[in-house]
């Protein structure tokens, strides 16, 4: 195994870790649901200007981590916490009137309110407490010692507050992640393939890590600042008002200098393993064993998945970037689809469809504002990406209502359809008044011969020319528990014996018009199961031919047919009485023939 040294970094968020490489950022942060979120960006193409300059450049790193950091800190938040609210007025008047992103407007404000608590924690409380010591020991406060104190001092709070933040317990499962982040770089450096066994060996101590920058900030700001203080005999300012403002302005000056050589020494330190420089190490590494805590594999696991993701966009500008999914509101989810359905030429109530069976409710309810988990988005979107193929719904989903029964779905057989089980409700209604033996012809995907057995009770024969389409009919039979007999014939070739009803769905589109159905229909659907000849009519007339040998003496005909269909229907059956059924759209539908 080849050791190797990354540029990529990282940071520890809520429940999660943050990667920054050369060319992209990725935050994996694990949901409320349990599952790993990434969201990755692409970072500008870096331009070699004055601030990449030794020293300045410290100073740059400092303010664009802080700012990124604080928003993936946030973006982080709101995934494991998945509160979706509607915006607020400030959040809009943000939007709307200063055309300001929150997230950044926060992190800012964040920025500000972190300078303002590093000032009073490591500035006026160690010039408070430095003082006190002084006053009481007499000592005066122009003296090299009293530099001393205070840097002493801020040191000690300095660890002091590393130590309190342990004792919260979302502090601590932070820590934890930037254990888990530090562990996967060290495993990668190590020439280690990043599994979670692999990385929980390794060490959680790293040379590049931002507490050991931040103690670096502590020791250089001592130093300068006690160098500068008594060269300048700030002490010596007879005014205490005038003397506490004159050090804060030396400290503020001096923030950049000490940001610019704290950075410097860190690459430095970074790039050598010699024992020369590990007491300059020592104390930063020391440090990071309080703000690096042994992580769970479980965060592991999302530290490895950050580190990969960004490893990934580094070596190939293909990859896309991505968002986090956050809850979102059904109506908001639906619209969005039917709006890409529509654009794609697909039927609108096909959204409707997958979003219902998608949660797991009726479709009616879908009126009912709901919130969706990313868990079930995530689903739904595999549908619906898949929708967008052209493929028909009913052949993604394996299968679909007829009638009350479940019926597979494949490529097989065509799916049924909503004027169909109107043919079959009319069949059940024969059968129920006394036509207790059943021929369904062009069986198909067996959906009619089915849901007549399994309410009536009834003999059912079903015949089909396909042999595919038989297969998954009897597939079906077999999963509704119901009893029927198959036969392998071209309409009633090789049918035996004499019926009380036959029913007939069988292809009736025109060939020239199959050309100009939906995609779903002309690309997936068998077209065997639709063509119907020049006319559509070419089933019917030889069902004309054939049918009346296979019914009894009182027996029926039930066909269904295309839109203008029926009367041509009706005129091949001269001498038998005729009725035509509309269905529910007031189109003539089915034709009964006595």
């Amino acid at each position: 195994m080849k050791a190797k040294k990354t540029y990529i970094g990282g940071q520890a968020l809520i429940e999660g870790v943050m990667m920054r490489g050369k060319t992209a950022m990725a935050s994996a942060v694990r949901d409320g649901e349990g599952n790993i979120q990434i969201e990755a960006e692409r970072l500008p193409a870096r331009k070699r200007s004055f601030f990449d300059l030794p020293f300045v450049r410290g100073v740059k790193n400092l303010l664009v981590s802080t700012i990124d950091g604080t928003k993936c800190l946030m973006r982080s938040a709101e995934v494991y916490a998945d509160e979706e609210e509607e915006p607020s007025k400030t959040e809009k008047f943000f939007a709307e009137k200063l055309h300001i992103d929150i997230m950044d407007a926060v992190a800012t404000v964040s920025l500000l309110l972190g300078v303002l608590l590093a000032l009073g924690l490591f500035f006026f409380l160690p010039q408070f407490l430095t003082g006190l010591i002084f006053d009481v020991s007499g000592l005066p406060k122009e003296s090299a010692w009293y530099y001393v104190v205070v840097g002493a001092i801020k040191l000690v709070i300095f660890i002091l507050y590393l130590l309190c933040m342990l004792l919260i317990k979302d502090m601590r499962r932070t820590f934890m992640y930037h254990g888990a982040e530090h562990k996967t770089i060290s495993c990668f450096e190590a020439g280690r393939e990043l599994t979670v066994e692999n990385v929980r060996g390794c060490s959680r101590v790293h040379d590049r890590c931002g507490t050991t920058f931040l103690f670096l900030v502590v020791a250089v700001n001592i130093l300068l600042f006690a160098l500068v203080g008594y060269f300048l005999r700030l002490g010596a300012i007879e005014n205490g008002a005038l003397r506490l403002l004159a050090r804060l302005g030396t400290e503020i000056v001096l923030l950049p200098v000490v940001a610019g050589i704290s950075y410097e020494l860190l690459k430095a330190l970074a790039k050598t393993d010699s024992k020369l420089v590990l007491p300059l190490k020592a104390p930063g590494l020391l440090l990071q064993r309080i703000t690096t805590q042994e992580p769970t594999d479980d965060m592991i696991e999302v530290a490895i998945a950050a580190f990969t993701r960004v490893r990934d966009m580094d070596g190939d500008a293909a990859i896309p970037e991505s968002r986090f999914v956050l809850s979102e509101k059904l109506s908001v989810l639906l619209e969005r689809t039917k709006k890409q359905f529509s654009e794609a030429d697909i039927d609108e109530s096909d959204a409707e469809w997958i979003y219902a069976m998608g949660l797991g409710i009726h479709r009616s309810e879908l009126a009912a504002e709901r919130m969706v988990a990313p868990s079930a988005q995530r689903e739904i979107q595999k549908t619906v990406e898949e929708r967008l193929t052209g493929k028909p719904l009913w052949y993604i989903t394996g299968d679909t209502d007829f009638c009350g029964v479940t019926i597979k779905t494949d490529a097989r057989a065509l799916i049924p359809r909503p004027e169909t089980e109107e043919l079959a409700a009319a069949a059940i209604r024969e059968v129920k008044r006394g036509r207790r033996t059943v021929l369904d012809v062009c069986t198909g995907s067996g959906c009619i011969a089915i849901a007549i057995a399994k309410e009536t009770g009834a003999e059912v024969t079903a015949s089909d020319l396909s042999a595919e389409a038989l297969s998954l009919a009897k597939e079906n039979a077999e999963a509704n528990g119901v009893g029927v007999t198959f036969v392998e014939s071209d309409l009633l070739e090789k049918v035996e014996g004499k019926f009380d009803l036959i029913v007939c769905n069988p292809p009736y589109v025109p060939t020239g018009f199959i050309a100009k159905m939906q995609r779903e229909v002309r690309e997936f659907e068998p077209h065997m199961a639709l063509d119907g000849g020049e006319d559509g009519m070419d089933f019917y007339r030889r069902m004309a031919e054939e049918a009346p040998a296979h019914l009894k003496e009182g027996g029926a005909i039930l066909f269904e047919c295309g839109e203008e269909q029926a009367h041509s229907i009706c005129s091949f059956f001269e001498g038998r009485k005729t009725e035509i059924i509309k269905d529910l759209e007031g189109v003539e539908r089915i034709v009964k023939i006595c």
